[in-house]
């Protein structure tokens, strides 16, 4: 696994995005508007979401290597006058803030991704909330017609994160072999490499280094407009695309646990 933050910094950027998605919450002309990019959901249920999984998060990662993820118990009801609410919420990121510096990087814990790429560690779980704050921010933000651009260094190990924990796996690619390659704007590229072996993905070196194989599909921007494609936040063709654009279709559609 390739990681680009520090445990610590991976613990203050959660509590930054976390900062970031309250103070959207809290300027919100109602909390029942509904949220553009998850058009299910209410700004109100996102608040919800946000703050019942770090809670869960927090029990999962204090109760170490078990079977199962667990679940925060006695939690109190989600409050919905927006005071209340932001307080919960502050809450609620505190929670697994405190459980993670408790155990550090290294103990393990329950996680749903395939340890292919992304071990089942405290660690990796900070790294995976890391992003997962950093993307419903972005739908807050969105929802109030203000998105901001991810913080280059969140977006940067976003990329990363996302191929190595939420792409690998071993199910088998159910279509022709092929490689995808994204090159962020901010200097860092990645090759993905999809198979009947499943689908691995590398850090690709920088620029001066030995030139890889061609990729079936490369795709340009900035590391923000990555992990937000990456996310189905925004539509692929806002990147610049070489290659085999039905690719990013397929992979987008591909359901490795169908």
């Amino acid at each position: 696994m390739t990681t680009t933050l520090e445990f610590p910094a991976l613990l203050q950027l959660i509590d930054e995005r976390s900062t970031a998605f309250r103070a959207a919450v809290a300027s919100a002309p109602s909390l029942d508007v509904q949220v553009p990019t998850c058009p299910e959901w209410t700004l109100f249920d996102l608040a919800q979401h946000i703050g019942e999984g770090r809670r869960d998060w927090a029990a999962t990662v204090a109760a170490g290597p078990a079977p199962a993820k667990s679940a925060a118990e006695g939690a109190p009801a989600v409050p919905r006058e927006r005071e209340a609410l932001l307080a919960w919420l502050a809450e609620s990121t505190e929670q697994l803030l405190d459980a993670l510096r408790k155990v550090g990087p290294d103990r393990g814990c329950w996680a749903w991704w395939e340890t292919l790429q992304s071990p089942h560690t405290s660690g990796t779980v900070a790294r995976h909330q890391l992003l997962q704050m950093a993307v419903h921010t972005y739908d807050a933000q969105i929802t109030l017609g203000a998105p901001q651009p991810l913080p280059a260094e969140v977006a940067l190990d976003g990329v990363d994160e996302f191929l190595s924990t939420c792409v690998a796996t071993t199910s088998a690619w159910p279509h022709k072999p092929a490689v995808i390659d994204f090159h962020a704007s901010e200097g860092r590229s990645w090759r993905l490499s999809l198979s009947a072996d499943g689908a691995r993905s590398v850090r690709l070196p920088e620029a001066g280094g030995q030139e890889p194989d061609a990729a079936d599909l490369s795709a340009w921007g900035t590391a923000d407009e990555l992990v937000l494609i990456l996310h189905d936040r925004i539509p692929f063709n806002s990147l610049r695309l070489d290659g085999d654009r039905g690719l990013f279709d397929q992979l987008s559609a591909w359901d490795p646990d169908a």
